[in-house]
């Protein structure tokens, strides 16, 4: 229980469970998606909808944007103030720190869609790939080597070792947002407990499962431009749902770009966030698709 919140270096990994689902330490997500059924109680209101959208958003921007585009790909440059921000923003998604997500983002490139690759439906099928796999032991743990560029800085480190506590922040802002407008704005028909199932509980549910279909569907479903050695798709659909991440064979054809649709209709609303970011100064060298790759992708 205690690794709820402190998720720190634990003991020897005990290989005969590693793979298993941790049911105890997965008490907290089945508890976030049971909670969305509070709805049915707290009703709901323009207020309300209105917080869950935007939080989706700006979180599913971090996550895309610096949790995978950055700090997993390096794909272009920024500050360490602006890279601190958006690790906490990505924190806030309930996807673990920022450590954690590249590290094992970069072994899902290093070994996509073989019996190493914990989160392949090719080889796990659906379930597994969309979320069993997140429960192990195993993938609990962040493997620091495969990070040592990230590694170095001691508030990234800290956010992944206390990953829990920007979302609970996160969750007591929200409650007491709504607790107030309930006293000051009674016309607006929310409360603190509306807040807070649809603002945390129901947009984090949205955003784990919008953002986990890249490796349960987009391995599955879609067009086959390239010719990798994964099973990766295109799929428009869940780039629309994932700001741009559907491009997903796209990208594990030539992962080095900042930009994942490789085609003008491509839409890929992550790029085009990145871009107004650089026009503003907060980040830098945005990595492009190269002329090769363009050409090879045709029109």
């Amino acid at each position: 229980m205690r690794q709820w919140f402190d998720t720190g270096p634990a003991g020897q990994l005990d290989q005969g469970r590693a793979d298993r689902i941790d049911w105890l330490r997965a008490a907290p997500f089945i508890v976030l998606h049971l909670a969305c059924f509070a709805v049915l109680w707290v009703g709901v209101s323009p207020v309300a909808l209105g917080v869950a959208g935007a939080l989706y958003a700006v979180r599913m921007f971090a996550l895309t944007g610096f949790y995978h585009r950055y700090f997993s790909h390096k794909t272009f440059r920024t500050s360490r103030a602006v890279q601190f921000s958006f690790a906490v923003i990505g924190a806030a998604c309930v996807q673990r720190g920022p450590l954690w997500w590249a590290a094992h983002h970069r072994n899902h490139h290093r070994h996509a869609d073989t019996a190493l690759d914990p989160h392949s439906p090719t080889v796990y099928g659906f379930l597994w790939s969309h979320m069993g796999w997140f429960l192990t032991p195993r993938a609990f743990r962040t493997d620091l080597d495969r990070v040592p560029d990230l590694a170095k800085y001691p508030e990234l480190r800290w956010l992944d070792r206390y990953d829990v506590a920007v979302p609970v922040l996160l969750a007591l802002a929200l409650y007491a947002l709504g607790a107030l407008l309930q006293q000051v704005a009674p016309q607006l028909h929310t409360s603190g407990a509306q807040l807070l199932v649809w603002g945390f509980c129901v947009s984090t549910v949205a955003l784990f499962h919008a953002t986990v279909t890249i490796n349960s569907l987009a391995h599955r479903y879609g067009s086959r431009r390239f010719a990798t050695r994964d099973d990766s798709r295109n799929n428009a659909w869940l780039a629309l749902l994932t700001f741009g991440e559907g491009w997903h064979n796209n990208h594990h054809f030539f992962p080095g770009s900042a930009r994942q649709g490789f085609r003008w209709w491509e839409i890929d609303l992550t790029w085009y966030g990145l871009k107004l970011m650089a026009l503003l100064g907060l980040v830098h060298d945005l990595k492009p698709v190269p002329a090769w790759v363009r050409a090879k992708a045709g029109r």
